[in-house]
């Protein structure tokens, strides 16, 4: 006899959880103040996203056993999309690419005599030898464009922004087991028709629901549309920025399953690419829009393992075209060659269904990675402790930069592509040079993990350089730093605020001191090449930051930079907006001088 399964237990005096609604909180005094060179930056408001009951086919867990040993489903904290239908003109402190001599293709002739250092020529400039007084990134080919079987969609190129290709199945109506529930606003097409072009919205993850935002309305708190999904949490997403119009978003999402969702919220579509892994079954840690392309969007799976899909091409259980280990052996066996192993390349005349390309990277976890300015390059951060510079058009691994112990978790690049910022579990941001290949300087101040850097391009010139970052400490941190302070003795410079030693030469040896725990090893042949030596501390320098303030009760995840305000989130959805200081208020022009509050 069938009997039926008992009702899941809940806390006694309680029932199942109840959804709740999106939080807006405002606050004043000077505990919601940052107090920096140029002025104080003031808290404008809070968002607390509502964070989603388990799915009812889960029953919530009782007792949550610290020293268990079994995995746990991979989870994230609530990370921004950001997306503005009409971008605002830059300010002149912006680093403008016009400028002759910029420092754009400053860092394109050194990376191109970096690269003929025995080494063949990683970069594609047009007009070599002669003067490049603009630089136009749009001239960069788009990843695949040599390809034709990547040329054209059925036939044809999709010219008419506003006759973009949208997903087949509506996502209000959908009958997938994926998709739980989805909460459109009551007045959606009179929010949206009311909306400012100029305005920001936000698409934020929290547990397994992903919001989408409207953070220029009065009423910001309240979504435009929420997804709940079954079991499955979004870890990350993007939005393609030359696709969006007023009528038309494209959006992607990775799951901790796995899966991936091509999302258009303004006509409620969706698809779903990777369905239950097909091609990768390991969690989505990162995914982006491949620059300038329409179609095509990277995302990083915990395996290690880069995958180039496009949203519009079907999956197909995906079969190496070229099998062999992630690493080559040395002749003395001394230990792994480091390589980008091309399981699948984006030539390939195979191109009907997805993956379009497929590259394994490392046998750890990926946490990050960033596309350089001029959308040749990308910098890959992994739970190994590396840090991976690919040159994405010829598929190979450039460079390899150690961490001094633990791994790296955030990274992303200055506006103009000279320097790569880095972020991990050694409690420090580092500061790379990637036309010199070597470590600038390491900013100290967090006392935990470093979970996002980030460039504050409204006060980024030609020499001067702002960025932010936070960490686990629930700590915000600003730093500046100029070129001018690069070639100063440091004997002279070192006791100053936000100094930075001299240029130490790269000597480039056969042996490389890696951390301790690292599976990479140097005596192979040919690292001298790739993989680069890690400077001792003492001959390091260090980077004070110039404002170091806790911003929020729990470990803060995300971090962005507006035109008017910062904007920090939190692992619970905790959405803070920053305002930056009023013009003329306090300060000057320029990178600050003067230390913030600690």
């Amino acid at each position: 006899m069938f009997v039926l399964p008992p009702p899941p237990r809940y806390p006694q005096g309680t029932g199942p959880p109840l959804e709740t609604s999106n939080l807006l909180e405002k606050y004043s005094g000077p505990a919601y103040q940052l107090v920096v060179g140029e002025g104080t930056y003031v808290l404008r408001d809070e968002i607390l996203l509502a964070t989603p009951p388990p799915h009812p086919s889960e029953p919530p867990i009782q007792n949550i056993n610290p020293l268990a040993t079994n995995l746990s489903p991979p989870t994230a904290g609530t990370k921004l999309s950001l997306a503005v239908i009409a971008p605002r003109q830059p300010s002149q402190r912006l680093y403008r690419a016009e400028i002759e001599g910029s420092a754009s293709s400053i860092v394109r002739q050194s990376i191109q005599e970096h690269s003929d250092e025995g080494r063949e020529s990683t970069s594609e400039t047009g007009s070599q030898g002669q003067s490049n007084t603009t630089t136009d990134f749009s001239h960069v080919p788009v990843f695949g464009r040599s390809n034709p079987a990547l040329h054209a969609i059925n036939g044809k190129e999709v010219k008419d922004s506003l006759k973009r290709r949208k997903p087949k199945n509506n996502i209000v109506k959908s009958n997938s087991s994926f998709v739980s529930r989805v909460i459109p606003c009551d007045n959606l097409t009179k929010r949206l028709q009311e909306h400012n072009p100029e305005g920001l919205f936000a698409f934020a993850n929290i547990n397994r629901a992903v919001q989408w935002l409207d953070l220029s309305s009065s009423e910001k708190q309240e979504n435009l549309t929420k997804i709940l999904f079954t079991k499955a949490h979004a870890l990350c997403h993007d939005v393609n920025p030359i696709t969006k119009t007023s009528t038309h978003i494209d959006m992607v999402m990775g799951f901790s399953t796995g899966d991936i969702i091509w999302y258009e919220p303004m006509s409620q579509k969706y698809a779903r690419i990777n369905k239950n892994g097909l091609i990768n079954s390991t969690p989505v840690s990162e995914i982006r829009w491949m620059p300038h392309s329409e179609n095509l969007f990277l995302a990083a799976h915990m395996d290690g393992t880069l995958v180039v899909y496009d949203k519009e091409k079907e999956d197909l259980a995906f079969v190496p075209e070229d099998v062999g280990d992630i690493f080559e052996k040395s002749a003395s066996d001394l230990g792994p060659r480091p390589t980008l192993h091309v399981k699948k390349s984006v030539q390939s005349k195979n191109q009907k269904n997805n993956p379009v390309a497929y590259w394994k990277v490392s046998n750890s976890k990926i946490n990050s990675f960033s596309f350089s300015p001029d959308c040749r390059h990308l910098a890959v951060v992994s739970e190994d402790g590396s840090l991976r510079i690919i040159e994405i058009h010829k598929e190979q691994l450039l460079d390899l930069y150690p961490s001094y112990y633990g791994g790296v978790i955030s990274v992303c690049w200055s506006p103009d592509g000279r320097y790569i910022v880095t972020g991990g579990q050694d409690d420090l941001v580092s500061i790379w040079s990637l036309a010199e290949s070597m470590l600038v300087a390491r900013c100290q101040g967090h006392n935990s993990w470093v979970t996002a850097v980030a460039f504050d391009p409204w006060r980024c010139d030609e020499r001067n350089y702002r960025f932010g970052s936070v960490g686990e400490d629930a700590r915000l941190l600003l730093w500046d730093f100029s070129v001018g302070m690069l070639h100063r003795p440091r004997a002279a410079s070192v006791r100053q605020r936000a100094s930075i030693s001299s240029h130490v030469p790269i000597v480039r040896s056969s042996v490389t001191k890696l951390m301790s725990d690292s599976n990479l090893s140097s005596h192979s042949l040919g690292y001298d090449e790739i993989v680069h030596p890690l400077e001792p501390r003492a001959r390091t320098a260090t980077l004070p930051p110039v404002m170091a303030k806790a911003v929020d009760d729990h470990p803060l995840c995300w971090l962005g930079f507006e035109e008017d305000c910062i904007i920090t989130t939190c692992s619970f959805g905790h959405i803070r907006t920053w305002d930056r200081p009023q013009e003329g208020a306090s300060g000057g022009e320029g990178i600050p001088s003067s230390s913030g509050s600690a």
